[in-house]
């Protein structure tokens, strides 16, 4: 296979603990266990995915299909068309890793320091270009699968965002968007194991900080300033009531400070400090509810010290809402591939966060998770930490890689075969 270096030869485990109805192309899953290891030993972070969307773009363009590239700046699209049939649908993956420094030693670690793929995006890029792969050979649908390899889901960099502001959709029509993401299920949950919902999946994704502007002075002689420490300390407690103050108790909310920072001096008072954290939702009312309490608690205890308040909210994703028809004609077509049992169509969401929201908002479609296992998968000379997502010892499990592929195949196959 064209496109992506050839590592030293490997152990792969290929062995999943569920039944499967999968695509007989995938019985041998090696060159895309070889494709996914180099994208995890050469990581990089959002639009800058250079070399990564070089080697989607150069197997795309060898397998046949029409590819677009420098959507978003390092984003990849690639059209396969067959047939006259009218539907389309577009299934898309991320491409970034994050600013982490691998603790695991196998031989595809990261070769970049502080660059790491522990979210798996290597793994859902590859499950994606299998899929496409065998498309390509089988050809046996009429329509139009648009690939989407979309760079900067991570660190709030809204690259989802970024290529519909490009034109993504009115360049590439899809009538319905779907994604796949790696996630341990818990002690039930089995490699190759789904979980969606039909509503809301994934939590929202805000930034918050709060600058407390005093007069800086000696720490000896606080008489003569106007201590901003005070302020954001007192700000730090009075948050940690706000959110029952405001969303109803039936609904899931979260606002988390994490942050404080004052002087550099222990013996300095200085002129400004901060207080951030993080705000989760599931809706964008609980948003407004958490930002216009937080700004008016900021005000008050800012003009109860004596200082002014700086107050900073960004609104980085919204909740990742499934649409409830698009929902349950995915989880069918999991049914298909590895059985009912292995299918959660009701999993409880979670306050992690993705960017995949802002295609959700503009097309229906479905966000799911595949079972990545509890890290029994990895290979020897893993990192001592658990195998959870943004853990520096964590390894996508190539196990699953036919299991996401299957369901991407069969998706856009049943997809595009509905009058």
């Amino acid at each position: 296979m064209r496109g992506a270096p050839e590592l030293p030869a490997l152990p792969i485990q290929t062995q999943t603990e569920v039944p499967m109805n999968l695509v007989e192309s995938f019985a041998d899953v090696s060159r895309f266990v070889r494709v996914r290891r180099d994208l995890h030993a050469h990581p990089e972070l959002g639009f800058e995915e250079h070399r990564t969307s070089g080697i989607v773009a150069g197997l795309l363009r060898e397998w046949g299909l029409e590819v677009h590239t420098g959507v978003a700046g390092t984003g990849v699209v690639g059209v396969l068309k067959c047939g006259d049939g009218p539907r389309t649908i577009g299934l898309r993956a991320d491409l970034d890793a994050l600013p982490l420094q691998e603790e695991n030693h196998f031989p595809h670690r990261s070769t970049h320091d502080g660059r790491m793929h522990a979210c798996g995006h290597d793994g859902h890029t590859t499950m994606l270009l299998a899929a496409a792969w065998h498309l390509a050979q089988s050809r046996d649908f009429s329509g139009t699968v648009n690939f989407i390899f979309q760079p900067a889901e991570e660190m709030g960099k809204a690259g989802a965002l970024k290529m519909i502001q490009d034109g993504l959709f009115e360049r590439f029509p899809c009538q319905a968007v779907f994604a796949l993401h790696n996630f341990a299920l818990g002690a039930k949950g089995q490699p190759g194991d789904f979980a969606l919902n039909q509503g809301a999946l994934m939590a929202s994704s805000n930034t918050w900080r709060v600058t407390m502007v005093g007069r800086g002075t000696h720490a000896s002689l606080p008489h003569t300033g106007i201590d901003p420490v005070g302020a954001v300390i007192d700000l730090g407690q009075q948050l940690q009531a706000l959110v029952p103050r405001v969303i109803d108790s039936n609904e899931r909310a979260l606002l988390a400070v994490t942050q404080l920072q004052g002087s550099d001096a222990p013996n300095v008072i200085p002129d400004q400090a901060w207080v951030g954290g993080t705000v989760r939702t599931f809706s964008e009312s609980a948003t407004d509810a958490i930002e216009t309490g937080l700004r008016r608690l900021a005000d008050g205890i800012a003009a109860a010290h004596g200082c002014t308040a700086d107050i900073f909210f960004r609104r980085a994703s919204p909740p990742v809402v499934n649409h409830a028809a698009e929902a349950r004609f995915a989880a069918s077509v999991m049914r298909e591939v590895v059985g009912d049992a292995a299918v959660d169509d009701a999993f409880p969401a979670v306050m992690g966060a993705e960017d995949f929201a802002h295609m959700l908002r503009v097309r229906p479609g479905c966000y799911a998770f595949i079972g990545n296992g509890d890290g029994a998968h990895r290979l020897p000379d893993h990192g001592p930490g658990p195998c959870i997502i943004h853990n520096t010892s964590f390894d996508f499990n190539d196990a699953i890689i036919p299991v996401g592929a299957s369901y991407f195949v069969r998706l856009a196959q049943r997809w595009l075969a509905q009058p």
